[in-house]
């Protein structure tokens, strides 16, 4: 009788088992569901207005002013409302396509210059000796609160003075400083997290400390690294300000923003126009971003999980 009590018992603590994690996986999914849901329904508000740009941009003048973009899904293969001439006349006609060289001109050593110093600098923070070490890893970390705008005008007289104003090397020297405090606080979090043992174990191989960072610690600091490279080229790329004080002194120097503003002043009526000309202008960030995205969440998180 005890026996089949106790089997009884079992199975009955099995079956409500079973019904347990049964909810549980069903908890799970629904819990799940939603989040992905969410995350559908955010990031295709998101993509809404960059997909209604890149329609309205290939579209004819008539067919933008007649109709709204999302009206291409009902005649998808009525050619009548396509067209390329918006894209050959703003990069020919309105001068953007001189104005992409020269935004790359300006974004790409504006985004390695500080790169570079800054993983010197972060090594420098993290892994050496020196005096005064904290007191001007503490004035880097306070300069990412000084707002852009109050160096603009002593950066200004500075370099009118040393007649750097109007050209590359001003703006890049005025981009490198105004990023690098951001990239050597974020690529010391990274690199300050690397175990110490494995420096322990170069410095007894007899590895000079400029060998160890170039071949051990700065490999495994991409992640960092890339994640800066980002914020980096998004910002300079996108940057009117900084452009319009320290660079753009006549046509042939603008960049893709001060020449869509001023497509925007000029040709504000014509849509077609603007349409690709902003296209134009945020083509090369998304390319950035898609390629290196896969470091993008690793590099928010470095440093503040060890090990």
């Amino acid at each position: 009788m005890s026996t089949t009590m106790e089997t009884t018992a079992k199975q009955e603590q099995a079956a409500a088992n079973e019904r347990l994690a049964r909810t549980s996986r069903i908890q799970r999914f629904f819990n799940q569901a939603t989040v992905r849901i969410a995350v559908l329904v955010i990031a295709f508000l998101w993509t809404l207005p960059t997909a209604g740009l890149f329609i309205s941009s290939f579209r004819t003048e008539d067919a933008i002013s007649s109709s709204g973009w999302w009206t291409v899904f009902a005649t998808p293969f009525d050619f009548t409302q396509w067209t390329i001439e918006n894209y050959v006349d703003v990069i020919t006609t309105d001068g953007m396509g001189a104005a992409f060289i020269n935004s790359l001109l300006v974004t790409i050593p504006a985004t390695v210059i500080p790169i570079t110093i800054a993983a010197f600098a972060a090594y420098a923070f993290a892994w050496m000796k020196f005096p005064g070490r904290d007191l001007l890893f503490a004035i880097v970390v306070g300069l990412l609160v000084v707002p852009l705008h109050m160096a603009l005008i002593p950066m200004l007289r500075v370099f009118t003075a040393l007649e750097l104003n109007g050209t590359l090397l001003g703006i890049w020297l005025a981009h490198t400083g105004f990023g690098l405090p951001l990239a050597i606080y974020l690529l010391h979090g990274y690199i300050a997290a690397l175990p110490s043992e494995m420096m322990e174990s170069a410095a007894i191989d007899g590895a000079s400390p400029m060998r160890t960072f170039i071949q051990l610690v700065l490999p495994l600091s991409v992640p960092a690294v890339a994640s800066f490279a980002i914020f980096q080229f998004l910002w300079v790329w996108n940057d009117l300000l900084v452009a319009l004080v320290f660079f753009v002194r006549d046509p042939s120097t603008q960049v893709v923003t001060s020449r869509l503003s001023e497509i925007v002043g000029s040709r504000g009526q014509d849509w077609e126009v603007l349409t690709a000309g902003a296209f134009v202008t945020i083509i090369l960030p998304l390319v950035v971003f898609f390629a290196l995205q896969r470091y993008f969440v690793r590099g928010l998180m470095a440093g503040s999980v060890k090990g």
